[in-house]
């Protein structure tokens, strides 16, 4: 772990020599109920981004659920917990996961990060701020429904994915998600994801149903992303503990969600909120 530490502060000197730093979009991925898939979404999201080019940092910022690593089938010494306590720093608690894809593990720091004091509050905000440019595209993965913890993050993020099924009790649930957020009057740009379709027009009646009802009752736009096709190569995938778009890379869900990373690509960063780690940052904390 020192080396693999070691090579990220490498990274970083051989990044700041560059004449400019990265536009960093800060993502979270959410949804409104547990079981959807919705981290195994984020960790290939994350690697097919990466594929396209994209340098990626996956924040694991599911308190009751990490399971990032666990994905991966691999173990992580240190997480944010070490960065709040002053044991290590940002760069010591970066790993490393398949194809190089850098990852923070999730823990019970989350819940800590709430109730810090000032001080400890403003070194935690420097360790973050380093990411700074780093990496294209940071995305949290967070806890589902509205925790304390996931309102943080959906609210301080420039766009927020949501990612529903096509069962009634899981559509409910993301579009009262939406609606929460909405009523809290902070603009957030949310996109959707379908997953665990059994065909294309299921998929497509999932995201029309929601976007119709989003677009009377809540004046809210949600471009699709995309849909993600039911897939028996995923689950076994998680049993191998490996990525389902490493170990099946012509599998429908690998095809489906390199798919949604280009049209995710293709959709700029809202303007008015594109404004890195330094802004998500500000607005978590009310910094600024």
């Amino acid at each position: 772990m020192n080396d693999q530490a070691e090579a990220l502060r490498q990274l970083v000197k051989q990044n700041n020599s560059q004449s400019q730093l990265k536009n960093t979009r800060v993502v979270t991925v959410t949804s409104g109920k547990g079981g959807v898939g919705k981290s195994n979404f984020s960790l290939n999201f994350a690697l097919s981004l990466q594929r396209l080019g994209q340098k990626v940092l996956v924040f694991d910022a599911d308190i009751g659920m990490a399971n990032i690593d666990v994905l991966m089938g691999q173990t992580t010494p240190y997480n944010l917990y070490h960065l709040l306590t002053q044991e290590k720093t940002i760069w010591d608690i970066i790993a490393v996961g398949p194809e190089g894809l850098h990852y923070i593990a999730g823990g019970s720091g989350f819940k800590d990060l709430l109730e810090l004091t000032a001080e400890q509050l403003e070194r935690f905000a420097g360790e973050i701020e380093k990411l700074h440019g780093r990496y294209d595209v940071i995305l949290f993965d967070t806890g589902a429904g509205l925790s304390k913890e996931t309102v943080k993050f959906i609210t301080a993020a420039d766009e927020t994915i949501v990612v529903t099924t096509p069962e009634p009790t899981s559509i409910t649930d993301a579009y009262a998600l939406i609606k929460m957020v909405r009523a809290m009057h902070i603009d957030v740009s949310f996109k959707l994801v379908v997953n665990r379709a059994t065909n294309r027009k299921e998929g497509q009646q999932t995201l029309d149903k929601i976007s119709l009802v989003a677009k009377r009752f809540l004046d809210t736009e949600l471009p699709s992303l995309g849909i993600m096709f039911d897939d028996g190569n995923v689950s076994s995938a998680v049993k191998k503990q490996i990525p389902f778009s490493i170990c099946y890379p012509s599998t429908a869900a690998s095809k489906a969600v390199m798919e949604i990373a280009r049209s995710f690509l293709a959709i700029q960063a809202p303007v008015q909120q594109s404004s890195g780690i330094k802004g998500f940052l500000s607005k978590m904390f009310r910094l600024a």
